[in-house]
């Protein structure tokens, strides 16, 4: 094996391992979106609201980043 061949396989390695943990926050957070984050539907709050907001606004940023949308936009 080349050097070249081993650094790509390290980097495949590398990669497979972050969306292997990437892939398993995704189930968590839709396992929790699944059951409303934990948030009461009767009892729910700003704080709850605002939270959710923020944390679409993250995921979106990284939609955008992948797509190649927005501020991301070629």
């Amino acid at each position: 094996m080349t050097k070249q061949e081993a650094n790509q396989q390290r980097s495949l390695d590398a990669f497979m391992a972050r969306k292997a943990e990437f892939d398993a926050m995704l189930t968590e957070l839709q396992q929790a979106s699944a059951e409303h984050f934990g948030a009461d539907p009767d009892a729910v709050l700003w704080g709850e609201a605002v939270w959710l907001g923020n944390a679409t606004a993250k995921l979106k940023d990284i939609a955008d980043q992948h797509f190649r949308r927005g501020e991301y936009a070629p």
